[in-house]
């Protein structure tokens, strides 16, 4: 492979992933901005009966399920079979590219893998 070529891969590369970490940072501003905590919580700060730490690997592969949860909640809330109360409000209304960064956002709460323990003896 031409020395250009790799350049060109590696430049598109970091686009993606700087793209990624835009949206989800812009995500985790929506998230806050939108007082989301007031009925969920992420590493212990919100609302712990809303606990979303680990959402986007519930949702690995499935981000349309994800966004439905943004754009129709009750619709998600009945396929889901979730009975929480309130329902949560509908985002419909905000941009496409809103809704893009929160599910991004999302997305990247992936389950922490628990601690290694070291053996003794």
């Amino acid at each position: 492979m031409s020395r250009w070529l790799v350049t060109a891969l590696g430049m598109v590369v970091a686009l993606g992933l700087s793209t990624t970490a835009y949206a989800q940072g812009k995500g985790a501003d929506l998230y806050t901005a939108q007082k989301c905590n007031l009925c969920h919580s992420i590493d212990g700060k919100g609302n712990a009966k809303g606990v979303l730490d680990g959402v986007g690997t519930k949702y690995a592969g499935k981000e349309a399920d994800l966004r439905e949860w943004f754009t129709d909640p009750v619709a998600a809330a009945a396929k889901a079979k979730a009975e929480r109360k309130p329902v949560m409000k509908s985002y419909k209304a905000l941009p496409k590219e809103d809704v893009d960064a929160l599910v991004a956002y999302m997305m990247s709460l992936k389950k922490k893998k628990a601690p290694r323990m070291k053996q003794i003896g």
